[in-house]
């Protein structure tokens, strides 16, 4: 018996809606698949340059310490071998307690430019204890680059030696470790450099530190300028060089080599569009400087987490669209059978708007869902799931709304946090050099808020915290901007052409609505603020040296028992 024309087509008009259920439901997942992975990309970009953040921030103190032992002025005369009696004592007990402060200096050095840069004074790490080197094992050291090198720069720079592993002689514990070197110069009253401080750091150790923060599953990448792995997942791919074959970043992931020839500041790899370069991974790398300014020295540092981590996220919105998918579909083969000359140009409309799915016009198509027997049914059936993927898109996006705006402010005060400040000054440093404008920066740390935290509970605290953001954005002008760093630190970002009268005008408001007591819960608490002020490009051209700036007038202020006080060049 040879099948009639109404059952041909309603074969094929089921096989239609079939079809379309399942194309819905493929486009649908690897839409939902694709905006998985973007999202995930930008925040693994964002956590590399974070982490790097962190890596300024930490060399920053190492900087800071390399620089505290050479200013000292019993280091010049002690490097020059002609010190007074006991000068070398002491400072060899604060070259102690430097090392003691810091588990991950595992060598700190005094090494004077005469006798072929001899140390004069040096400190070891053993294990878990501290050896003072003296006498005739105090070794030659100026024929190493971090010695003479650091010997031609001036005082207060800071040399970074490339990252190796240490083979020096008698180096204890250290010997054989990653490491990286810090040195500055030492010099007298009269300018003249009389040595070097080095700083040896554990980079295992160092690294720890950056590591601390990461989510659990993320990996850590670090190569130099060259390619060659410093840091990998793998320990053995290390340090390749020193163990006489090369291993480098770009034989591994090539899209890298775009770092390494500085024609792209960081990229983006993803195991879902380029299997073959990141194999069930999603990557981000980013170049950054390392070592001196205007040095061409770079490392690469780069973070990767697995790819089904990211995907595992959607696997609910499949579930739904399969659920949704065979619905539609087995609805589809009924009013196949039921309606076969009638579905023809309807179940035509309702195949478009399913491959539309796909697209982001997939509102704009439209549905014959005013009809009242069953092409209407179908019809609002996939309106319904359009709806639902809108509302589920919707709220995705949503969600990272919250999440970017959870990630520039504070969650107790609403206030930009520190990234999104640094971020702002940044921009604004950049305009105004080109405008001529100036910018001041008010570092605030209120008065005795620790006695409040310890007298009557952190809870008033975070009132009283919460009513000083209040009356800080109230006593700031319509264009400054107010963040918290943490804690009861606050900063104040001003910008204008008489930035001196407008940064006095802003602290005198400041100071007058932190005047009145703040009542909470029935007590009238009385808070003040100590401030400290810095001003571009006066006190530094970078938010980095700005802050720091208006940090240490801070404390000088809070010391002095001052309200206010402007930055100076630290000491």
């Amino acid at each position: 018996m040879r099948m009639g024309l109404t059952v041909k087509l309603s074969i094929l008009l089921a096989c239609i809606g079939i079809l379309s259920s399942g194309i819905t439901g493929y486009f649908s997942y690897s839409a939902n698949q694709a905006l998985l992975v973007k999202e995930a990309e930008g925040n693994l970009l964002t956590s590399t340059e974070l982490l790097s953040q962190r890596l300024s921030s930490l060399l920053s103190d190492i900087d800071a310490d390399a620089l505290t032992l050479a200013e000292m002025p019993s280091s010049a005369q002690v490097a020059s071998l002609g010190s007074l009696p006991g000068a070398k004592p002491h400072l060899a007990g604060v070259f102690a307690t430097v090392m003691r402060l810091h588990p991950q200096y595992s060598q700190v050095r005094l090494i004077s430019r005469q006798h072929h840069g001899i140390e004069v004074i040096r400190f070891d790490r053993d294990g878990q204890r501290m050896v003072e080197v003296d006498g005739l094992l105090l070794q030659e050291k100026g024929h190493f680059p971090y010695v003479f090198e650091t010997l031609q720069l001036k005082p207060g720079q800071v040399y970074l030696a490339p990252i190796t592993v240490n083979h020096e002689r008698g180096a204890h514990s250290a010997d054989g470790t990653p490491t990286l070197r810090v040195a500055t110069p030492v010099a007298g009253k009269d300018g003249v450099v009389q040595g070097v401080v080095v700083i040896n750091v554990d980079l295992k150790r160092f690294l720890e530190q950056l590591e601390a923060d990461l989510p659990q599953g993320h990996q850590l990448y670090l190569a130099n300028q060259w390619g060659d792995f410093l840091v990998h997942p793998e320990p053995a791919m290390a340090f390749g060089f020193d163990k006489g074959r090369r291993i480098l970043i770009q034989d591994s992931f090539a899209d890298t080599q775009r770092l390494l020839s500085r024609q792209e500041p960081s990229i983006l790899i993803n195991g879902l569009d380029a299997p073959t370069r990141a194999e069930g991974k999603i990557m981000a790398f980013v170049r950054k400087p390392f070592g001196l300014k205007g040095d061409d020295q770079f490392v690469v540092l780069g973070l990767s987490r697995p790819l089904e981590d990211v995907l595992g996220s959607g696997r609910s919105l499949g579930r739904s669209i399969i659920q949704m998918v065979l619905v539609f579909s087995v609805l589809a083969v009924v009013l196949a059978v039921l309606f076969s000359r009638a579905l023809t140009r309807p179940l035509q409309m309702l195949s478009h708007a399913a491959r539309s799915f796909q697209t982001e016009h997939m509102h704009d198509v439209a549905l014959p869902i005013a009809r009242k027997d069953e092409i209407g049914v179908l019809a609002r059936g996939f309106d319904l799931m359009r709806r639902e993927l809108k509302s589920h898109m919707e709220m995705m996006s949503r969600n990272q709304q919250e999440l970017r705006h959870l990630a520039d402010h504070d969650s107790l005060t609403d206030l930009p946090n520190r990234r999104q400040f640094f971020r702002q000054m940044q921009r604004s440093i950049s305009g105004v050099a080109d405008s001529g404008e100036q910018l001041a920066v008010l570092f605030l740390d209120l008065d005795d808020f620790k006695k409040i935290n310890d007298d009557m509970g952190h809870s008033v605290g975070d009132e009283v915290l919460i009513v000083v953001a209040r009356r800080l954005r109230g006593a700031v002008r319509s264009g400054d901007l107010v963040a918290r760093l943490g804690g009861d630190e606050f900063v104040v970002l001003i910008q204008g052409e008489d930035i001196a009268a407008a940064a006095k005008a802003v602290v005198n408001k400041i100071l007058t609505a932190l005047a009145d007591p703040i009542t909470v819960k029935g007590h009238p608490l009385d808070i003040g603020a100590s401030i400290g002020l810095s001003i571009y490009p006066q006190d530094g051209t970078t938010a980095e040296a700005l802050m720091l700036h208006a940090d240490n007038a801070m404390y000088r202020t809070k010391l002095e028992g001052r309200k206010v006080r402007a930055g100076a060049a630290p000491e």
